[in-house]
């Protein structure tokens, strides 16, 4: 700040064109030793204000880059914005930018310098302060930058002047909802954003749906050459301004004019996905500007990412070119081993590929073949291992709910997945690949969210699959725990040596269990009435009726590895409930509960006719 300060005070016209007022300003400002190595905040907007109004006036470049270099710097800091955001300063700063709605023609040779730091001023400012959002918007600045993007390609901008003119445009389509709307339908962006980047990226067509580089006359341009690194922040910058203009185009019905132009969109940002940046950060940052937007796009317009012709070295499924789906996979699969604000960095990629699976049979094939092959390892638990499967199964319990919910998702809609709850249109053969290679106890929450805990209801949309369990998976498959989705070793027998006495005191004790399981379940409902007898076995409703179980109705027999518990409870004839279990340790018999939870619940509507006579394969 010294230094500027010193420069600004050193230009021949700067202290004799001040008036009484700025003067006394300026004499506030040395007293206060501003030339000095610290200055307080009201220093800094004593000389915010002089600076401004000093401004205002007609100087040379040099003393207009003073006063906008000291702008810069005092703009950084929060407190000293209120001289800034006026609407006076404003509209003096959009004025040496070249911004300023309705000002007609510019200089003929304008002042490079001063326009870059004019831009610099209002992004620290616009960034800064929400009053000088709200000003920025009533000026319209936003006219006066799309009117310059429309001149980008003239060869007098330089590369600060563009990049500064999409950085202030992020900021006020970020900042502002009634500026962003403006943006996307008045001023038409996402076609005015389409065309700059693809004068950024110096594209050419070489199909209806696919581009390539046009200084490169070889139609096979994989995009294997990185991109300038000039051409590469502009590039990102334009990604992130139409992901806000376009940020709830996947979310509204869209005609045949905006699918045509989201298409020739997601053609260019094929080619940004297939592209790499100069070094592999700045690669993976392009990536995953590009993989936000495209997010953003109808799902109808997404198949363009399969438009292109197979060609040599090229990724090819069922005579598609999946280049960009692998591209997305691979870019999924880093993120995965990153673990870090997984949420911001990895849900993106996730929703995306989720979204395309959905929509294309042949994207969804290809994801099953590379993230579910056949099943072979049955030893261990799912969640444990290397693989793609491995990481994302260890995400369907994270502890973030939205991440939870995407992992779960994506293996979903990869087992054939077709339609939504309630709808019926979700196949058997979808719940249960989804346990085979999920466990139930991991795949449970999404089950149970969809209403599909005991299977699917109905015939899917899509077509059959092959048979594709492997000859290892088929042997062990009678001896697999469907909670734990392994293979288990036999536990001992934890009846044997008991007596015939102990093991109806067992079974009554597994009975009691679930008389406590189902008032607790159904006390925010109905409150419960304690039985006067604890050692009675009953199972209640708790409707007029009464109890539905009772030592005089219950009829249980006892085996060395299961127990049966039969009822006709008197005065309900229709009325016979089974209920078969493997009989289990003590330290298992949660489990057990809280599979057979869901009779307790049934029972507790008092329906006519249930039988339920299933074993917890546990």
């Amino acid at each position: 700040m010294p230094s500027v300060f010193g420069s600004l005070i050193s230009c021949p016209y700067f202290e004799p064109t001040l008036s009484q007022k700025q003067l006394g300003l300026l004499k506030q400002l040395k007293a206060r030793g501003v030339g000095g190595p610290a200055i307080d905040t009201r220093s800094r907007m004593l000389l915010g204000e002089l600076v401004v109004q000093f401004l205002e006036r007609d100087l040379q470049p040099s003393c207009q880059l003073a006063c906008l270099e000291t702008i810069r710097i005092l703009s950084r800091d929060k407190k000293c914005l209120e001289p800034f955001a006026t609407r006076g300063a404003m509209q003096t700063l959009a004025r040496h930018a070249g911004i300023e709605a309705g000002e007609g023609l510019a200089p003929e040779i304008p002042d490079l310098d001063v326009i870059v730091e004019a831009l610099k001023c209002l992004c620290n400012i616009v960034f800064n302060s929400p009053g000088a959002q709200e000003v920025g918007a009533e000026l319209r600045l936003i006219v006066g930058l799309t009117e310059r993007l429309k001149l980008y390609n003239d060869p007098l901008w330089t590369h600060e002047v563009r990049f500064f003119d999409l950085r202030l445009t992020f900021l006020f389509t970020a900042l502002r909802v009634d500026v962003r709307s403006q943006l996307a339908h008045e001023l038409r962006g996402v076609s005015l954003l389409s065309d700059v980047l693809e004068l950024t990226l110096g594209l050419r067509w070489l199909d209806s749906f696919e581009v390539g580089r046009a200084e490169d006359d070889d139609d096979d341009d994989d995009g294997s050459l990185p991109l300038p690194r000039q051409e590469t922040e502009r590039a990102m910058e334009i990604l992130k301004i139409l992901f806000n203009v376009t940020f709830d185009a996947s979310r509204r019905d869209v005609d045949e004019e905006e699918a045509a132009l989201y298409r020739h969109l997601g053609a260019i940002l094929r080619y940004c996905l297939m592209s790499k940046a100069d070094g592999e950060d700045r690669t993976e940052e392009l990536h995953s500007h590009t993989i936000n937007l495209l997010g953003n796009l109808p799902l109808m317009c997404l198949d363009v990412l399969l438009a292109p012709k197979v060609q040599q070295g090229s990724v090819e499924y069922m005579g598609v070119n999946m280049d960009a789906v692998n591209v997305l996979l691979d870019f999924m699969d880093r993120r995965l081993d990153r673990g870090h604000k997984l949420k911001e960095t990895l849900t993106p990629s996730l929703n995306l590929l989720t979204e395309s699976a959905r929509v294309h049979r042949e994207t969804r094939k290809f994801l099953r073949m590379k993230v579910l092959p056949p099943l072979r390892d049955v030893k261990n638990r799912p969640e444990v291992g290397s693989s793609l499967r491995n990481k994302l199964v260890r995400l369907m319990t994270h502890i973030d709910t939205d991440v939870k919910h995407c992992a779960a998702e994506f293996l979903f809609v990869l087992c054939k997945e077709s339609g939504e709850w309630p709808s019926p249109d979700v196949s058997t053969s979808s719940v249960s690949r989804f346990v085979k290679y999920t466990g139930y106890g991991n795949a449970a929450g999404l089950l149970a969210a969809r209403g599909l805990m005991a299977g699917g209801r109905g015939q899917g949309h899509y077509s059959e699959d092959e048979d594709t369990d492997t000859e290892e998976y088929r042997e062990a498959k009678p001896n697999i725990n469907p909670i734990t989705g392994r293979v288990e070793e036999k536990l001992p027998n934890p009846m044997e040596g008991m007596t015939e006495e102990q093991k109806e005191y067992e079974a009554m004790k597994l009975v009691n269990m679930f008389d406590k399981l189902s008032r607790w379940s159904l006390s925010l409902q109905h409150p419960p009435v304690a039985p006067k007898d604890p050692d009675r076995a009953v199972l209640q409703n708790y409707n007029s009726h009464g109890p539905l179980l009772t030592p005089q109705t219950l009829r249980y027999s006892v085996s060395p590895t299961e127990v049966t518990i039969k009822s006709r409870p008197a005065g309900f004839a229709s009325l016979h409930v089974v209920l078969q279990a493997r009989v289990l340790p003590p330290s298992r018999a949660a489990s057990l509960i809280t599979e057979r939870s869901a009779l307790i619940w049934r029972l507790s509507y008092n329906i006519p006719s249930i039988s339920i006579a299933q074993s917890a394969q546990l």
